[in-house]
C-alpha cells in the first residue's frame, strides 16, 4: 500500500537523521581508529626500543663477563627473556650470534642496521600474519660492533584493534537503531501539528461544502421552479424573497469563511489602541436590537461600567455582536437576553446571558470548533456553526479569555475578560 504524504515525510526525516548520524559516526570512527592505531603502533615501537635497550645491556654484560672469566660463565643474552619478544644478537657484519640461526629477512634487517645504524621493518611471515622488527647497531665495551634486533608479533596489535572495532561497531549500530527509533518518534511528533492542520482543513472544506450545498440547492430549485411556471407577480415576489434569504445566508457563510481564512493566514491587521468597552457594547446593542425585536426577545442592558482597554475596537464590536446574535437565536420568543459591562478589581469584562435552550455539558468543549452545531442547536436556529469559532479567534487575538457556562433548558452565559489598561 502506498505511503501517505506525511508518512513519506516522516520516513524521509528518519532517514535523514540516521544518515547524518551514520556520517558523523563514520567520520568520527575513522579519525578515532586512525588515532588509536597510531597510538598502539607507537606503544609497540616504544616496547621494541625498550627490549632492544635491554638486549644491548645484556650483550655488554656478556662481553664484560667473558673478558674477566677464567672458566665457563653464564651467557647474559641467552638468559635474557622478554615475553612476546624474539631477541637476536648479530656481529658487526650482520652474522647471527645468539641464536646461531636467524631467518633471512631478519639477517637482511640486521645487515641494514649494521650499515645505517638502525632498521625498522613490518613484514608478512609465512604464518599469514605480520611482525614488527627493530634493529640497531651498538658498540660493546671492547669497541666491538654488534647489532641487536627484537621482533614482535603485530597480532597483539591487530587483536586490540579488532576488539576496539568490534566494540565501536556494536555501539554505532545500537546508536543508529536508537536514532532511527527516536528519529521516527521525533518525526511523528514534529509532523503531528501538520497532520492535525491537514485533518482540520479537510474537515473544514467538507463542512463548508455541506453548509453551502443546502442554500445553493434551494437557490437552484427556486430558480428552476420559477422558470417552469408562467410569470406571476405574486409568486415571483415570494420566489425572489426566498432567493434573497438564501443568498444572504450564503453571503453570511462566505463572509465567515473569509474571516477565518484571513485569521488563519494572519492577514487581518489588528489595531492596538485605547477604547472603552461600554461605548463599543452600546453600539453593538443598537445593531442587535432589531434582531431581538424581530425574534420577540427582550434585549436588556444591565451593569454598564466605564471600562477602558487597549485593543481593536472593531474586533471587539464583532465579538459582542456574535455573542448577542447567538443568544438571540437560541432564545425562544418571549425570552430575555442581557448584556453587562463591568470593571472590577482591574478586570474588564463583558457578559451576555440568555434564557434560551442552553448547551448540554457534553457539547460545551466543542462549541468553539468550526461548523460544530449540537443536535439541539440544529433544530432551534439557522446557522453554519462559525460564529463562536470566530469569537474564539477574536478573543485569542485580543489576549482576552472567553468562558461559557450553561444549563440546558435554562440558558447560557458567555463571559469575556479583557486585560486592563
Amino acid at each position: 500500500m502506498p505511503l501517505s504524504p506525511l508518512a513519506r515525510v516522516r520516513l524521509q526525516l528518519t532517514l535523514w537523521y540516521a544518515g547524518v548520524l551514520a556520517l558523523i559516526v563514520v567520520l568520527l570512527g575513522g579519525g578515532l581508529f586512525f588515532a588509536v592505531r597510531h597510538q598502539i603502533s607507537r606503544q609497540l615501537d616504544v616496547s621494541l626500543h625498550a627490549a632492544t635497550a635491554a638486549l644491548v645491556q645484556a650483550a655488554r654484560t656478556r662481553e664484560v663477563e667473558r673478558a674477566r672469566a677464567t672458566g665457563p660463565v653464564a651467557d647474559a643474552v641467552a638468559e635474557l627473556h622478554i615475553p612476546d619478544r624474539a631477541l637476536y644478537l648479530f656481529d658487526g657484519d650482520g652474522r647471527p650470534i645468539i641464536p646461531a640461526h636467524a631467518a633471512s629477512w631478519i639477517r637482511d634487517a640486521a645487515h641494514d642496521a649494521a650499515m645505517m645504524g638502525s632498521a625498522d621493518r613490518d613484514l608478512a611471515v609465512p604464518e599469514s600474519h605480520e611482525v614488527r622488527l627493530h634493529a640497531e647497531r651498538f658498540t660493546g665495551s671492547s669497541g666491538t660492533a654488534y647489532v641487536a634486533a627484537v621482533v614482535a608479533d603485530r597480532l597483539e596489535l591487530e587483536d586490540q584493534y579488532a576488539s576496539l572495532i568490534g566494540a565501536f561497531v556494536a555501539a554505532a549500530l545500537a546508536a543508529l537503531i536508537l536514532v532511527a527509533v527516536g528519529g521516527w518518534l521525533l518525526a511523528r511528533q514534529s509532523t503531528a501539528p501538520i497532520e492535525r492542520s491537514m485533518e482540520q482543513m479537510r474537515r473544514f472544506m467538507a463542512d463548508a461544502a455541506h453548509e453551502l450545498r443546502t442554500p445553493a440547492t434551494i437557490l437552484r430549485t427556486r430558480a428552476e421552479v420559477a422558470l417552469s411556471h408562467p410569470r406571476d407577480a405574486g409568486e415571483d415576489a415570494v420566489t425572489l424573497a426566498a432567493v434573497a434569504r438564501e443568498a444572504e445566508r450564503v453571503g453570511s457563510i462566505v463572509g465567515d469563511l473569509l474571516t477565518l481564512a484571513r485569521a488563519d493566514a494572519g492577514d487581518r491587521l489588528v489595531a492596538h489602541e485605547l477604547f472603552y468597552l461600554d461605548d463599543v457594547a452600546s453600539d453593538a446593542v443598537d445593531a442587535a436590537r432589531t434582531l431581538a425585536e424581530r425574534k420577540g426577545v427582550a434585549l436588556d442592558v444591565g451593569a454598564f461600567d466605564e471600562a477602558g482597554v487597549t485593543g481593536d475596537p472593531g474586533l471587539s464590536r464583532q465579538l459582542i455582536l456574535i455573542l448577542l446574535d447567538n443568544a438571540i437565536k437560541f432564545t425562544p420568543t418571549g425570552g430575555h437576553v442581557r448584556l453587562d459591562v463591568s470593571a472590577t478589581d482591574g478586570v474588564r469584562a463583558i457578559e451576555v446571558s440568555d434564557t434560551g435552550i442552553g448547551i448540554p455539558a457534553e457539547a460545551l468543549p466543542h462549541v468553539f470548533e468550526r461548523f460544530y452545531r449540537g443536535a439541539d442547536a440544529r433544530g432551534a436556529a439557522e446557522g453554519a456553526g462559525l460564529g463562536l469559532a470566530i469569537a474564539k479567534w477574536i478573543t485569542d487575538t485580543l489576549g482576552a479569555r472567553i468562558t461559557l457556562t450553561s444549563t440546558p433548558g435554562q440558558g447560557t452565559r458567555a463571559r469575556v475578560e479583557f486585560s486592563a489598561l
